[in-house]
């Protein structure tokens, strides 16, 4: 059986697929802060106080790590930067976790190991 019919790859897509949507959702949500603050817009505008509410749990542990960049109140908030490439750099590796069930073929799997031999 090849890996193409395996029983186990539409599962691990829609699984690769949904760990892309929620990444892509969540980095859409973060570069609105990251904008946002850069631009200096008023935190207690609706949408503003939305984004920063709803984004502040992903962006709190890494708040500490730079100083803040404040020019004339636009911020220039390099851990929603450093944020965004940690989430990126976690759905990478746990795309990379799915893709480990996949089921290989004998020759296919010759072939890749001898790939990372090189």
């Amino acid at each position: 059986m090849d890996s193409y019919n395996s029983p186990s790859t539409k599962p691990l897509y829609r699984g690769t697929q949904i760990v892309w949507y929620i990444l892509g959702l969540l980095e859409a949500l973060l570069a609105f802060r990251f904008v946002l603050k850069l631009l200096g817009a008023n935190s207690f505008a609706g949408f503003t106080s939305f984004i920063y509410g709803i984004t502040y749990p992903f962006a709190a542990p890494f708040l500490s790590v730079f100083r803040i960049t404040d020019v004339n109140g636009s911020v220039f908030e390099w851990t929603t930067l450093l944020a965004m490439l940690v989430y990126w750099l976690v759905a990478m590796a746990i795309v990379n976790l799915f893709l480990m069930g996949k089921t290989v073929s004998t020759p296919e799997a010759a072939v890749k190991l001898n790939n990372q031999e090189r």
